[in-house]
């Protein structure tokens, strides 16, 4: 087969994500070019060989690794970035790496609204397979909403190019079938193969500010989340919260430069101001009394307000899952690893459900997760760190406590990362028979012998 390796040192290099898992693939193709990937698909489909792609493999639900078939890595993928001001889109392929198609649109005066923590190693490929978001979703969306085009790879190897329609209105047909660009996006690469993508850009923010705001209570905190989201003054784009686990990470991680002391919790906010007045200057004072009336410690607020401190802010965030893999990374030997939820519930009732998530958590005998990530979407992380296989079964019997808690309010189990290979086991708790069957059914016929991403989502 083109462009394959049975090499035992370059199968075991793809043999780890971000999950914690690791399998060994069978074979690994890296092709070097969209028609070296075709030529490799055809020839696996042939021989009944399964794929699973792989772009940055930063993914936490084990959806980039496989230890059945071929590993299809399309990190070579990565032609020129092409950004069309007039019709303010940019088309890219599955290579590129998602932080540099930011940069590139900046160059032009316009905005990737994109955004994954991980946008320095993820790839164009990964982020449309699982719908991927960041803290900028609050405002932005996910990935889903700016896709406006996909070239996809179909299990054989044909090559089929989806766009959206451009219509306003139409009542052809069921409606899960007016957009197969929708098909695709989220499946983590279960039904084709996303060869290259255009996404829509937006306008820059005339002006971006971040505020890190310190308080001592979770309460309080969360409480300033919950009014930032419901006031008319103000114009979020990201509300992240770091308990006093997640910032003190943060602080040490970046030698102080966030806020507050080891007894703080903290919320990130960005402002860049209303989008139907541009020119108007940032309600810095409206965000100032709103953390007043929620006691936070306005004496440490920091102000970041330029493209390079609001860079220094990310690398905040970032501190926190890259440290908390490190530390999982640790007890891979004896069968442990970090365990990260990514459920979500409506934002008004995110204190109170990660009040009971922190009980089942002690009722266990668990260690306090850290908890930190998109409060304002009511979407925070939980990372656990199991030091033994033991310990993470009872911590995976936490998560599933918590899941309880969390669809009895109408929230999700998965709400950025995907499902993968770590959490299928828990799609049939949110997922009807009917809506499982009606899935399968798609699966079937886009991929009717079973050979993409085995083991993913379904």
């Amino acid at each position: 087969m083109m462009a394959t390796s049975h090499d035992i040192d370059v199968r075991r290099a793809y043999a780890r994500d971000v999950s914690g898992l690791e399998l060994v693939p069978d074979l690994v193709a890296r092709p070097s070019c969209r028609e070296e990937t075709v030529e490799v698909i055809k020839e696996a489909f042939a021989a009944r060989i399964p794929i699973t792609t792989a772009g940055g493999q930063s993914s936490t639900t084990g959806a980039s690794i496989t230890d059945a078939g071929l590993l299809l890595s399309l990190r070579a993928l990565a032609g020129p970035i092409v950004v069309n001001p007039e019709t303010r889109t940019v088309r890219v392929d599955a290579g590129v790496i998602m932080a540099d198609v930011r940069r590139a649109a900046a160059e032009h005066g316009l905005l990737f609204a994109l955004d994954p923590t991980s946008e320095e190693e993820c790839t164009v490929g990964g982020a449309v397979a699982c719908n991927a978001s960041g803290a900028r979703s609050l405002r932005y969306g996910p990935t889903r909403p700016h896709v406006q085009a996909l070239t996809v790879a179909m299990v054989n190897g044909d090559v089929v190019e989806f766009r959206r329609p451009a219509l306003e209105k139409n009542t052809v047909g069921f409606a899960l079938a007016h957009d197969p660009v929708d098909w695709f996006v989220g499946s983590e690469g279960t039904l084709g193969i996303v060869l290259s993508a255009e996404f829509s850009l937006l306008p820059l923010p005339v002006h971006s500010l971040g505020l890190a705001i310190p308080f001592s209570s979770e309460a309080d905190a969360l409480a300033f989340v919950a009014a930032a989201r419901r006031s008319l003054l103000v114009h979020p784009r990201c509300l992240e919260y770091f308990d006093k686990l997640a910032l003190t990470i943060a602080r040490e991680s970046e030698g102080g430069a966030a806020p507050g002391t080891s007894g703080s919790c903290m919320v990130y906010a960005e402002e860049t101001g209303s989008d139907t007045d541009p020119d108007a200057e940032l309600p810095l004072d409206a965000w100032l009394e709103l953390a007043e009336a929620h006691a936070a410690d306005t004496s440490d607020i920091r102000v970041y307000d330029s493209e390079p401190a609001l860079l220094t802010a990310r690398k905040l965030r970032h501190a926190v899952p890259s440290t908390m893999n490190e530390r999982g990374a640790r007890f891979r030997a004896a069968g442990g690893r970090k365990v990260s939820t990514d459920w979500a519930v409506p934002y008004t009732l995110l204190a109170t459900v990660l009040n009971k998530a922190r009980a089942h958590a002690h009722a266990a005998g668990i260690e306090q997760a850290v908890a930190y990530g998109h409060a304002g979407n009511g979407h925070p992380h939980q990372n656990f760190i199991a030091r033994d296989a033991q310990e993470l079964t009872r911590i995976e019997g936490v998560v599933v406590a918590t899941l309880h808690d969390v669809l009895a309010v109408g929230g999700t189990v998965a709400a950025e990362h995907g499902i993968g290979k770590l959490k299928r086991k828990w799609l049939p708790l949110q997922m009807s028979n009917l809506q499982q069957r009606a899935m399968r059914a798609l699966k079937n016929e886009l991929d009717p012998f079973g050979l993409l991403a085995p083991g993913n989502v379904l």
